[in-house]
């Protein structure tokens, strides 16, 4: 990963250089004596070199694809470390390695990797640039030697990082993992960064030492030695994790809070059998999804909200009919929504003579926003100022049914539920919104699904499974569809019971904001999907 300021090469060569607390607080992690052999795969500008040449270290190897960094090192090798040809093994690989997706590595980047038989071996075009700098930095460790490396933890849990996970598994063990969500280690990175310790060789060790650190500030060397003693701070949370597994995704919570995931996802799949979860592909999910049983789209686009919205103008006949009811993310609560606000909404087509004729008052309220307006991206179509750019699944929202809208975005710092709200129909979502309506052979209620998507461990599940960057949880179309889902078994009369029993108390406290009322659809909800509280 290796990150820089320089703009023009950081696709191309993942270059994000790692400050010097933070290379510090790395080496520190090390178990190591001042005869060890240590290579730095992709050393940069130098200061993991820099750093261990202060503190005594004189067996050092270093790798840079860019000859143009780290000049003051005499015995730096300038080439890629993906060919290079290095003998002998070492006690200790760290550093801050390239992570590059496919789709922007290099042409030359991209053969190399093509004649490289590790590549070949673990991984393929899914994969990126990282996957290779871990696996042939494992092969080229002692055994007992470390792996000290940070980088981003996407593929911790990814489907195309499943071989990449299955030989580390294979080779050795962790021993220390530092999660920052929403630290911003690197400038201008917004992504969830990990500090890992591994250990290559026969597990010494059945618990890893998780430490989490969320903080909208750079960490100081003071805080960074605080994780590492594990001394309690502001935003940090500490865990013993179970080594992980082979064919699994790598969750960093609790041991119980990932047995419930696991039993999530057994609850609602496909088939009768209660085995274990094994992982496939996103498109080839073994459990029952919301997308099974929804119809699931992202709100209309009206490139500028404010010269849509309607603050209590007056209308003739004509433009009352030409409005419709809008509810934004910040209305939404869970199981119910707030505010509904007018918006102008022209169907049909018209010239600007028929618009100031037929809509006066919209006519005017426009030419205010006129200039703004014919500056919106127009995703290649023509349209008037006085138009959506992209009335998306304005079919779908025109269904004579409610519907259940969440903001597409959702910061959960601070909280420990999603906003699925309940809507009538006619209600639209704009951008900010998805909307979830139920499939035309769906036979569970509508209440159902919503208690259901609002319920604990649903939140758990998508707090470790969603799309999730940083403490933002993302609620596009594909991030909903793919939630696992419980339908009821209709042959089984203590499920139907439940699930009308849930139906109705959900009903319920949608008229009246309850809090007891929630308490007892969540105790429900665990009774039919076997978790208990």
């Amino acid at each position: 990963m290796n990150l820089t300021a320089k703009q023009s090469t950081k696709n191309q060569l993942g270059q994000y250089f790692t400050p010097e607390a933070v290379a510090d607080f790395m080496i520190g992690l090390a178990d190591i004596s001042d005869q060890s052999e240590i290579l730095e795969p992709s050393c940069g500008e130098g200061i993991f070199l820099e750093l261990l040449q202060k503190k005594g270290f004189t067996r050092l190897t270093a790798c840079e694809i860019d000859n143009m960094l780290a000049s003051s090192f005499p015995f730096v090798r300038y080439e890629s470390f993906v060919s290079a040809k290095i003998a002998g093994t070492f006690d200790l690989v760290i550093g801050n390695p390239p992570y590059i997706r496919w789709k922007n590595l290099k042409n030359d980047l991209k053969r190399e990797l093509a004649e490289n038989p590790l590549w070949n071996r673990y991984c393929n075009s899914l994969c990126d640039y990282l996957h290779i700098f871990i696996i042939k930095s494992i092969e080229l460790l002692n055994d007992s030697g470390q792996l000290i490396f940070i980088c981003p933890e996407y593929w911790m849990n990814t489907t195309h990082s499943l071989s990449l996970r299955n030989y580390m598994i294979a080779n050795g063990c962790f021993e220390e993992i530092y999660h920052f969500s929403e630290t911003p280690l690197f400038n201008r990175v917004t992504v969830s960064i990990i500090i890992f310790k591994y250990v290559k060789g026969k597990r010494k060790a059945d618990k890893i030492g998780v430490s989490k650190f969320r903080a909208g500030q750079k960490p100081t060397a003071g805080i960074l030695d605080g994780l590492k003693k594990r001394t309690p701070l502001d935003g940090a949370e500490y865990l013993e994790v179970a080594q992980f597994k082979t064919g699994e995704r790598w969750i960093l919570q609790t041991d119980a809070v990932r047995e419930k995931l696991k039993l999530i996802e057994i609850i609602c799949k496909k088939n009768t059998q209660n085995r274990p979860f094994d992982a496939v592909s996103d498109e080839k999910r073994e459990w029952h999804t919301i997308g099974d049983f929804c119809d699931i789209g992202n709100g209309l686009v009206s490139g500028l909200d404010r010269a849509f919205q309607l603050n209590g103008d007056s209308l003739n006949d004509e433009e009352k009919t030409a409005t419709m009811d809008v509810v934004k993310a910040k209305d939404l609560n869970p199981f119910r929504t707030g505010n509904i606000t007018k918006y102008i909404y022209i169907r049909e087509c018209l010239q600007e003579d028929a618009l100031k004729e037929k809509y006066p008052h919209f006519f005017h309220h426009f030419r205010q926003y006129k200039t703004e307006l014919n500056r919106r991206y127009r995703y290649n179509r023509k349209i008037n100022y006085w138009e959506w750019v992209f009335p998306r699944n304005f079919k779908l929202f025109s269904r004579d049914e409610k519907r259940i809208l969440v903001p597409c975005k959702e910061r959960i710092s601070n909280k420990n539920h999603f906003r699925f709200s309940l809507a009538c129909k006619g209600i639209f979502p704009t951008q900010d919104v998805t909307g979830i309506l139920k499939k035309a052979n769906t036979r569970e209620s509508i209440e159902y699904i919503l208690a259901y998507l609002n319920s604990p461990c649903i939140f758990d599940w998508l707090k470790c499974n969603g799309i999730v960057k940083g403490n933002i949880v993302e609620f596009s179309e594909k991030p909903v569809a793919s939630i696992p889902f419980k339908p009821v078994n209709w042959d089984n009369p203590e499920e139907v019971a439940l699930h009308d029993m849930i139906t109705a108390l959900t009903a319920r406290y949608i008229d009246t904001g309850e809090p007891s009322i929630a308490g007892r659809i969540h105790q429900l909800l665990n009774t039919l999907i076997g978790i208990s509280k």
